[in-house]
């Protein structure tokens, strides 16, 4: 779902003619609240996600940063932010969206991360979401995030679920699974493994975003750009959600159906 939010939360002109009605529910402010829901962005606990806290001491390594959601909810706690990502563009505009936060300083590489250009053990706080589905050597990547932790460092990793994957399989365009977008569908277990494996103690592994993975297949057939994604299919299914969560059950309901299908999943693991 971060991978998502990345690519569609930056603000996009709406035509004259397409101009939402006043109570029109807006599909991504509506995933940015599920994601909410689901643990994200805790404002009074100061956790980026539900057992990752952040605070003004940590040193945090963001490593495929996107457009900066993560960093920006750290800086605002006044962590030291370090951003890294292959795209120059997006580490710019990152480094520009931590301007008006209190961080207690930024520091940006824009790298292939084989090697991270970062010294051992520096960061307390390692933040990798959306990342490792789409890198050629998992094991390589994961070694160079524990190798720039700190001893006790808490590590945040998500990876998109395979139940959702596999539904986007027969659906999705074909380059959704071509490089340099998801190569691989990575399992529970197989994550779990990859964590264990890179030298990581594993403290939880959840899953949500049913929301997002129906939003997604519905785009797919919606046939529009990410840039604008306005379609009755897309319209209606935020309708649909936002009345789910309104519900007296709204968040029974959300909890069982991200249980069955899941856009993302996600470690929080230590670094001994």
């Amino acid at each position: 779902m971060l991978s998502l939010l990345k690519k569609l939360t930056a603000p996009t002109p709406v035509p004259v003619a397409a101009q939402p009605a006043a109570d029109k529910v807006d599909p991504y402010m509506l995933g940015l609240h599920d994601a909410v829901l689901s643990g994200w962005f805790n404002q009074e606990t100061g956790e980026l996600f539900k057992g990752f806290p952040v605070t003004a001491d940590d040193t945090l390594l963001d490593v495929g940063c996107g457009d900066g959601g993560n960093v920006h909810f750290c800086g605002m706690r006044g962590a030291k932010i370090i951003i890294a990502d292959i795209d120059g563009a997006k580490v710019e505009a990152t480094r520009q969206r931590l301007s008006d936060t209190p961080t207690r300083g930024v520091e940006c590489h824009v790298t292939d991360c084989n090697p991270l250009p970062i010294a051992d053990g520096t960061a307390t706080r390692v933040v990798s979401t959306e990342v490792i589905e789409h890198v050629d050597d998992p094991a390589q990547f994961l070694a160079e995030l524990v190798r720039v932790g700190q001893s006790g460092a808490l590590y945040l990793l998500s990876v998109p679920h395979p139940s959702s994957e596999d539904l986007q399989k027969d659906i999705a365009a074909p380059e959704y699974f071509q490089k340099p977008n998801h190569i691989r569908i990575i399992s529970e277990e197989q994550f779990k493994a990859m964590v264990s494996e890179a030298g990581l103690e594993i403290i939880s592994h959840s899953q949500y975003g049913f929301y997002w993975s129906m939003w997604m297949m519905l785009f797919w057939e919606a046939k529009v750009e990410f840039s604008n994604p306005d379609h009755p299919l897309l319209n209606h299914w935020a309708d649909t959600w936002q009345a789910v969560l309104d519900s007296p059950r709204g968040a029974q309901i959300k909890q069982a159906l991200d249980a069955v299908v899941a856009k993302s999943q996600v470690i929080i693991a230590r670094k001994p």
